[in-house]
């Protein structure tokens, strides 16, 4: 009789083991995140999917602007207030080394939470990976896109295979052209922000730092041609700079511009006007025309979920996105077509959902086309210091388009950054 509990017993354990923990009182998960159309999307795509075998867990999403996740985060360490975090947060990829080193003891070891994250991208584990440990359950896959205006670039005479594989030199040549032809711009940007220039940085391997963590601005030469290049798009008006994210998506929404390049998670705003259906594509970006690795691959942006030390329900939050992010090839189908969430968790990329047609940009088979631009996207190390730089060279771009030398704001940059990490 008592070998037959015990059978019964083991059996029960696997099930729980399977679908979930079981809880005895109902729990409420706090999540901090941004986008509604793609990471707030992704979050209650989860919850309905965690509900089936928790039904007694409330996700609770807290929409908070990424500048606020840091900002609050920062001061509830500082001040020891940690009772003002959630349980959950979404944390951008190149500020999470920062933020578990500058932090210790702030957010959940993951390394043995019974996550498998062998079947996460390896890369995208790195990034929140400290010392060994791991503190993050990779998400969105940040990899580059070129999407374009499919009508608009046919109406300069031009084709998506004319802005295939080609260099920044030959796409100012087509830009100028369009622009003087349709009287739009082909993209835009945020005037106060790098991201452009951290895209076409990271498409030839390169950062602002070097092999060691030493700051490595000044004397960058691949950083020099990317921002060469950039002032001449705004310049020839192929880029105009626009003042904050809403303008930003206002200029792709109300057809201001020809297209845009970003990390594909921008496939879900794009695809918020129905009635642009048809008239997008995608492509890969420009290379450089003399950084010795130049390539037409780049990543920008990804983030990651962390779980709180501090969270009074750190057990049933870990278990949640062991369930769903971790271990949901059903998730990633759901949230796929409509937000353009591509994975980094490997089983979903097995999914015939991946290699379907998207009838939004023309029957274009995008994310099949997308899984292969991630493959050939050149690593780079974002350090502990990344933001620093990225404001300092923000301030520098700002003044080389107002008449600056090149020579001496990049010089002024990296003594900025020098000085922030001190000796």
């Amino acid at each position: 009789m008592r070998k037959k509990l015990s059978v019964l017993l083991i059996m029960v354990m696997a099930m729980v083991a399977a679908s979930g923990l079981v809880f005895a009182e109902d729990v409420t998960i706090t999540v901090w995140c941004w986008d509604p159309a793609f990471n707030i999307f992704a979050m209650e795509e989860a919850a309905k999917i965690y509900a089936e075998t928790a039904p007694n867990v409330t996700i609770n999403i807290v929409e908070t602007p990424w500048d606020d996740v840091q900002t609050k985060l920062t001061t509830a360490v500082m001040a020891g207030q940690m009772g003002t975090l959630p349980d959950i947060l979404l944390m951008q990829d190149n500020a999470t080394t920062k933020n578990i080193t500058n932090f210790p003891g702030t957010f959940a070891d993951l390394t043995d939470s019974g996550i498998d994250f062998s079947l996460f991208a390896d890369y995208k584990v790195a990034l929140g990976t400290v010392d060994g440990r791991v503190y993050a359950v990779p998400f969105d896959n940040g990899t580059a896109i070129n999407a374009v205006r499919v009508d608009l670039l046919e109406e300069a005479g031009y084709t998506l295979a004319d802005l295939t594989d080609i260099t920044w030199s030959e796409y100012m040549e087509i830009g100028k052209d369009v622009v003087a032809k349709t009287n739009l711009p082909m993209m835009s940007t945020v005037a106060d922000s790098p991201d452009h220039i951290m895209l076409c940085l990271q498409s030839a391997g390169v950062w602002m730092f070097d092999h060691n963590g030493d700051v490595f601005i000044a004397d960058n030469e691949v950083l020099r041609e990317v921002i060469e290049v950039y002032v001449e798009l705004v310049k020839s008006g192929i880029v105009i700079q626009v003042n904050d994210w809403e303008q930003y998506i206002a200029t792709l929404n109300r057809g201001t511009v020809s297209g845009t390049m970003n990390g594909c998670w921008i496939i879900g705003s794009i695809v918020g006007q129905p009635e642009q259906a048809g008239l997008w594509g995608i492509t890969n970006v420009p290379c450089l025309d003399r950084a010795p690795n130049a390539s037409n691959y780049s990543n920008q942006g990804g983030s990651s979920w962390m779980v709180l030390e501090s969270s009074p329900n750190k057990e049933v939050a870990i278990d949640f996105l062991k369930h769903t992010f971790a271990g949901s090839v059903e998730l990633y189908e759901t949230i796929l077509p409509s937000s353009g969430a591509l994975a980094t968790y490997l089983p979903a990329g097995d999914s015939d959902v991946y290699g379907e047609p998207h009838a939004f940009f023309g029957g274009q088979r995008i994310y099949a086309d997308i899984t292969e631009f991630a493959s050939k996207v050149p690593m780079v190390n974002y350090g502990v210091y990344n933001y620093e730089a990225r404001d300092a060279l923000a301030t520098a771009i700002g003044q080389i388009l107002a008449g600056r030398d090149i020579d001496s704001a990049l010089r002024e940059a990296e003594d900025t950054v020098s000085f922030l990490m001190g000796p």
